[in-house]
């Protein structure tokens, strides 16, 4: 009798992308159960209660690793109020300052046990408010905006019931905000000082985005101008704090007759705008240019580049950023608090002295 050979055919499930369901995921039961203890027990080890014997807590700990569970995020933050989670709003990802920061950012918040979730703005309200809108619904325990004024009313009204920290912008008139900013008057004094000391009196500015931190380094460049008997060499050219924004405004500076022969930017991407330009018009930098950027990115210090640039200490104002917000949401109702970081100049090849000819 001929026989036929049994085949198994495989039934579509209702999820799995192959026909078959997704195997359904560990919960706290089952980890429970392979540790063998009680639910209340893991829960507690999960929330890293103290009140748990080593032993008992390893054993919860190597049960979760094997049946690969991790915890319902949402339920627990159900229970506890909170989700453990921090949004930070970024005005432009592309600029590497911002990046360096949200390492100290991250690093800190990560010993208080707090996750970070990052989006950007764009330097468009638009964008700022949608990215806000979707930490809130998120729940975060609290935003960091850096880069970012609280200006719209999406934002102001988010500051206002969520504990907030605003980096690098000083135009907050909010309560209970708290605000990580640089000097950057004295930053931009700094700089003019040093190409002074080079030399140079025909030294421009080119000013960036519309901010505090744009204006008040307009504002230190002119004061530091002024103070060396400079002011009929001021000359400041509006751009942004892009690259391309940076280019097209050493353009318009290196085409004045007499044009600068030192460039202070508003920020490392602009300087190297500026660079890309001098290159363009044939320029040497330092011996026919000297440019100073700021932040001092690790863009500056790239060896073909060597650009000199006021250093603002990212890292640490990450960690104030970070150290500021913890604190608020222990106490919501503390008195607005501003943290100024001090910054300093690190010279390098972008900078030398004034050539021979331009002392008219």
């Amino acid at each position: 009798m001929q026989t036929t050979a049994r085949r198994d055919i495989a039934v579509p499930g209702p999820t799995g992308l192959d026909g078959f369901s997704p195997r359904p995921r560990p919960t706290i039961r089952n980890v429970a159960e392979r540790a063998g203890v009680s639910k209340s027990l893991v829960s507690l080890v999960l929330r890293g209660s103290p009140h748990v014997s080593e032993h008992r807590r390893e054993a919860v700990l190597q049960a979760a690793r094997e049946l690969g569970y991790r915890p319902n995020a949402v339920a627990r933050s159900l229970v506890e109020g909170r989700t453990h989670l921090v949004g930070a709003l970024v005005a432009d990802l592309h600029n590497p300052f911002y990046a360096e920061f949200l390492d100290g950012l991250q690093e800190s918040l990560h010993g208080e046990g707090l996750r970070l979730l990052i989006g950007s703005g764009r330097w468009d309200p638009a964008f700022e408010d949608e990215a806000v809108e979707a930490f809130l619904e998120l729940r975060v325990d609290g935003l960091v905006l850096l880069g970012v004024a609280p200006s719209s009313d999406t934002l102001a009204e988010a500051a206002a019931y969520t504990p907030t920290v605003v980096v690098g912008e000083r135009d907050v008139d909010l309560e209970s905000v708290d605000i990580v900013v640089d000097d950057d008057q004295l930053g931009a004094r700094l700089a003019v000082d040093h190409l002074v000391e080079l030399g140079h009196r025909r030294i421009a500015h080119i000013e960036g985005t519309p901010s505090s931190a744009a204006r008040c380094r307009c504002e230190g460049y002119l004061v530091a101008m002024r103070r060396h008997a400079l002011a009929p060499y001021i000359m400041v050219e509006h751009g942004d704090f892009t690259e391309e924004g940076g280019r097209r405004a050493a353009m318009a500076l290196l085409e004045r007759d007499p044009r600068p022969t030192a460039i202070f930017a508003a920020n490392d991407v602009v300087a190297l705008g500026v660079l890309t330009a001098a290159s363009e018009l044939g320029l040497r930098v330092p011996e026919d240019l000297s440019v100073v950027g700021y932040d001092n990115t690790h863009l500056a210090a790239v060896h073909h580049i060597s650009l000199t640039s006021v250093d603002q200490p990212r890292r640490a104002m990450g960690r104030s950023a970070a150290a500021l917000l913890s604190d608020r949401i222990s106490e919501p109702g503390k008195n607005s608090r501003l943290r100024q970081v001090t910054p300093q100049l690190i010279t390098r090849r972008s900078t030398g002295p004034a050539p021979t000819d331009s002392q008219s």
